[in-house]
């Protein structure tokens, strides 16, 4: 199997192609930066996708994108622009082959394509209603490569990944920022809110893209998580087990925490009703339809095993 990946020396890029290449898949990347050390057989810029002999690809794994800014300081045009933009040239350039295109085209997009909040479980089956514009980005970009490869003439196989937050070595984000809260001494003050949050490791990321590829499943949406969801108070305890501390949870009440984020709300202060909701709401969702599909009884990684390896590697790392 040979795969041509984009954003390729992004946090999911560099252990897809490490994971691939251990297989014996053959990878090239579609990329603006060339490291010295790679897993790639080849690498090609952005502006040579005219000099690629897309024939010879059997998939290509759209990864490059601009990533959800949490602190809204991006222009939100640059999510479009960017998401959507790339992705437009990328399948431009495979339907100019006409039939001779990659055997399957797989599009990395977001759960928040679907949702920014989950009142029970975010299904398969979703209707979509983002309402961010990296999450309508992300949406524009789907229905982009549902149009260009759809109908049964079409040769090539499209492939949309919803994953949820994806974490691993290397990774930095969210996680990173309570982790290093954690290390610091500092107490977690929303024990009293008993959310419930779906994550995916890397491994079980790459395992369900290898999966998808070598099974020649179906084309559709299919959403990638662990099978647990875990409470917020459950990931600072594994957090602090890692690093061999007892953890410091502070139950303030949930009206009191409420009460100080509309403060913040008025005076601008780091606590405020949107960053309570982002770190206190559940956010779980369904895995059913990748499982079904690859005939897996459970992801090969549960959720407590793979964040014990991605926090393994923090502590390695610093």
């Amino acid at each position: 199997m040979t795969i041509l990946i984009t954003g390729s020396f992004g946090f999911v890029g560099t252990h897809l192609a490490k994971y691939m290449a251990i297989r014996g898949r053959k990878v090239a990347a579609l990329s603006t930066a060339e490291p010295a050390t790679t897993d790639y057989r080849d690498i090609f810029s952005w502006n040579q996708l005219d000099r690629i002999d897309w024939p010879s690809f059997d998939a290509v794994i759209h990864l490059a994108g601009k990533a959800h800014d949490t602190r809204n300081a991006t222009n939100p045009q640059t999510y479009f622009d960017v998401n959507v933009g790339l992705t437009q040239k990328i399948v431009d350039a495979c339907l100019r082959l006409g039939g001779r295109g990659p055997k399957a085209f797989v599009l990395f997009s977001s759960v928040k394509a679907v949702a920014d909040r989950v009142d029970d479980v975010l299904r398969e089956d979703a209707v979509p209603s983002p309402q961010t514009p990296y999450g309508k980005s992300k949406l524009e970009a789907e229905n982009l490569v549902r149009a260009a490869f759809a109908g049964e003439g079409s040769a090539t196989r499209s492939y949309i990944l919803r994953p949820c937050m994806i974490h691993g070595p290397g990774n930095k984000g969210n996680l990173n920022r309570l982790y290093r809260m954690v290390q610091r001494g500092i107490p977690w003050p929303f024990g009293a809110f008993e959310n419930r949050r779906s994550f995916v490791s890397i491994g079980n990321v790459c395992a369900a893209v290898e999966g998808l590829l070598q099974a020649s499943a179906p084309p559709g949406v299919y959403q990638l998580a662990d099978d647990e969801a875990l409470a917020t108070n459950e990931v600072v305890r594994l957090i602090a087990e890692s690093l061999g501390r007892k953890p410091r949870i502070l139950s303030v009440p949930a009206s009191w925490m409420r009460c100080m984020a509309r403060v913040g709300d008025v005076l601008r202060l780091p606590l405020d009703s949107e960053r309570l909701a982002k770190v206190t709401d559940s956010y779980v969702v369904s895995n059913a339809k990748l499982k079904n599909t690859l005939a897996w009884q459970q992801m090969p990684i549960s959720a407590r095993e793979g964040l014990r390896q991605t926090l393994s590697s923090f502590a390695k790392e610093r």
